[in-house]
């Protein structure tokens, strides 16, 4: 072994160590925000971090602060974070110790994740698949001698979540440039390998075709390196995945709240497997002196002590630093374009979205559309993706396996590689899969890692009742997506809104979800001819947060008048209950077109004016986005209220059956919204 090597090791080491020491002696102090550390893990983590490269992307996890000073950072960093101080560079005091997100040139970059164990394998995964489409599309840095992988840090009792398996099972089907190192400690918190685990992760990893494993010992420093070594040049290389099972002791509490003390019954024998003498045995057997050893064991106390002192000094947040970077400012800010080009013809809002998805591949090479049998073969089972496959190849407009964790969440590294992807979860129905990775990946990346990795996706979700789809394939679930913080939400009534709001969603850094109508993709359920638009031109954007009103009237004195607030196909039962009544004259109908951002400037400008609200949804209305707009209508407005703010929406039963006459029963219509209004007219 090198003995410069070496001697950075055991710095790196030692360092590791004394942190570890330093917060057991202060425990009071520092353990107001919980803490763990990597004591028993820093040789195989050291081992790790000291071979990779700025290029390379790093998903270390919540035990890791070892690697983390491998890859350069100071324990000043790492101690802003453990006392949540406002210059903390990961997170600027909002997010736990060593759970980092970097963006420095000079170090491997660092997405951020979640404290929700293994959930970074898939988002890590996703920065594979990045690369592997980067070059396959000519789009990375040729300048490189050597080429970029990615390192996905895990605990061993991680890897017998699904999402694990999803993440291994991409991975080895598509051949990507990935290194999972599952560091196995033998012990979830409380429960041990033996209660939760048929078999390690080594094992497990046979069962993935293409996806190379080997078995060492992380407690030894010069073991871990030299293996490394062989497996990272062979995946810069060859461009393939590995998982590199490191057994390692657990020498300090899981977390600072979490004492080992309580539950260890090994504590003895862990010791016995302690990483630093044998480091300290390796450096005396190649020559180092005891002195110098000792030199350099007390400048890493030194270091941690004052870095220490200095940390306890910083500045901490102030209330106002709560409010920044939740989102990345958007460059799309008003509407702009023809939204109805003259001599062009109609088309069925489907298609508008297709077209709207076609014009940006062509434009971007970094766009791409991916999902359940969105590929060649169908196109879709709306046909949303009909001709992509054939127009911008396999690579770009592929199938994933039934995915929707990995569909979601592998977004997040996508986008962190400067891609653009454009994902679909087949039917709302199925999004439920998908939510961990949308609510604790996804919508928490930007405000986490203080502004530095926003996720730039689009998440297209076909929702709604269309005719008989029974109970799987006609839920509709905004409510659940509009309590999740951190996504924009677009719902459109009308191809013409879908294709500007598709475009704005391209060109907004944030993630994004569009919410999109079955039952108007082809306008065949009776009522919906509006959903059918002139296709706007290829530069037309419609901004979020823009509601559109519909027959806008003036407050009449002689007549009562009323605002229904609604989108979707709530549009359009709203439209035709208010014209088969004859009262277009005397019913406001805004269409919000997205659900976050919110226009309630629209919304509250228009009730005040007629002095009643109906708000309309597909939802069953119980605790739902309707009923709590309605909620927040009567705030704002009560002075002005001649009514109660109501809502309509559906029945609230377990599921949308699928009988033909139990489904018409439970979801609103046309008839159900006009005798709402007649009710609320004559209040």
């Amino acid at each position: 072994m090198n003995k410069d090597i070496l001697k950075k090791g055991f710095s790196k080491l030692c360092t590791a160590k004394a942190m570890t020491e330093l917060y057991e002696a202060n425990f009071k102090q520092v353990s107001k925000y919980v803490h763990a550390t990597s004591r028993g893990h820093e040789a195989i983590q050291i081992a790790l971090g000291m071979q990779l490269l700025p290029q390379d992307y790093a998903f270390p996890y919540y035990r890791d602060d070892a690697m983390l000073l491998s890859f350069g950072l100071e324990p000043y960093d790492l101690m802003l974070q453990l006392l949540a101080k406002k210059e903390d560079p990961f997170s600027a005091g909002r997010t736990y110790y060593s759970h980092p997100s970097l963006k420095d040139d000079d170090k491997p970059k660092i997405p951020h994740q979640s404290s929700a164990t293994g959930m970074q394998a898939i988002p890590a995964t996703g920065v594979a698949m990045g690369m592997q489409y980067k070059e396959l599309q000519g789009l990375d840095d040729k300048t490189l001698n050597d080429l970029p992988f990615v390192v996905c840090s895990l605990g061993d009792a991680s890897v017998t979540e699904g999402e694990i398996a999803e993440a291994f099972q991409m991975a080895a089907l598509k051949q990507m440039p990935i290194l999972y190192l599952v560091q196995d400690n033998g012990w979830d918190i409380s429960a041990n390998a033996a209660e939760t685990r048929a078999q390690n992760a080594f094992e497990y990893a046979k069962g993935f075709h293409g996806l190379e494993a080997i078995s060492i010992d992380g407690a030894n420093f010069t073991e871990s390196y030299n293996a490394l070594e062989k497996v990272i040049d062979t995946i810069r290389k060859e461009r393939r995945p590995f998982l590199v099972h490191a057994k390692v002791p657990l020498l300090n509490h899981h977390t600072s709240g979490v004492r080992m003390e309580w539950y260890r019954d090994d504590l003895d024998e862990a010791k016995s497997r302690d990483p630093y003498p044998v480091l300290k045995q390796q450096l005396l057997d190649i020559g180092f002196s005891s002195e110098e050893i000792d030199t350099i064991e007390n400048a890493a106390k030194k270091k941690v002590q004052s870095d220490f002192e200095k940390a306890l000094k910083a500045e901490d947040p102030k209330p106002e630093d709560l409010f920044t970077n939740d989102f990345v400012p958007t460059p799309i800010s008003e509407e702009k374009g023809e939204r109805a080009p003259k001599g062009a013809e109609k088309v069925v809002m489907v298609d508008c979205a297709l077209f709207a998805v076609e014009e940006l591949m062509k434009k971007h090479k970094e766009c791409l559309l991916y999902g359940q049998d969105v590929g060649g073969r169908l196109g879709g089972v709306f046909r949303e993706a009909a001709t992509l496959a054939q127009k911008f190849g396999d690579d770009r407009v592929f199938n994933t396996p039934i995915q929707e964790a990995f569909i979601v969440g592998s977004t997040v590294g996508m986008s962190a590689v400067g891609l653009k992807p454009i994902v679909e979860v087949q039917f709302a129905d199925y999004i439920w899969p998908g939510l961990n990775q949308l609510f604790t990946e996804v919508s928490r990346s930007c405000y986490l890692s203080n502004g530095k990795w926003p996720v730039s996706m689009i998440l297209r979700v076909p929702i709604g009742a269309y005719g008989s789809g029974g109970p799987y394939h006609s839920s509709s679930v905004e409510s659940v997506i509009t309590n999740i913080r951190g996504i924009k939400i677009a719902y459109p009534s009308n191809g013409a809104d879908l294709k500007g709001l598709m475009k704005a969603a391209y060109y907004d850094p944030n993630p994004v979800v569009i919410l999109e109508h079955k039952g108007l993709y082809w306008s065949k359920v009776p009522g919906t001819k509006g959903a059918t638009s002139i296709e706007p031109s290829e530069d037309y954007v419609l901004p979020f947060g823009k509601a559109w009103v519909l027959q806008e009237i003036w407050k009449q004195e002689n007549l009562e008048t009323l605002t229904i607030v609604t989108y979707g196909m709530g549009v359009h039962w709203a439209y035709n209950a208010s014209g088969e009544l004859g009262m277009r004259d005397q019913i406001e109908i805004i269409d919000l077109r997205t659900l976050f951002p919110l226009d309630e400037a629209t919304i509250m400008k228009s009730v005040k004016k007629t002095g009643k609200c109906l708000v309309v949804t597909e939802e069953p209305s119980k605790n739902s986005f309707a009923r709590a707009l309605a909620g927040k209508i009567q705030e704002e407005c009560f002075k002005y209220l001649d009514a109660p703010v109501m809502t309509i929406g559906s029945e609230n039963m377990p599921a949308i059956p699928l009988n033909s006459t139990l489904e018409e029963t439970m979801i609103p219509s046309t008839e159900k919204v006009k005798a709402k209004i007649k009710s609320l007219i004559n209040y």
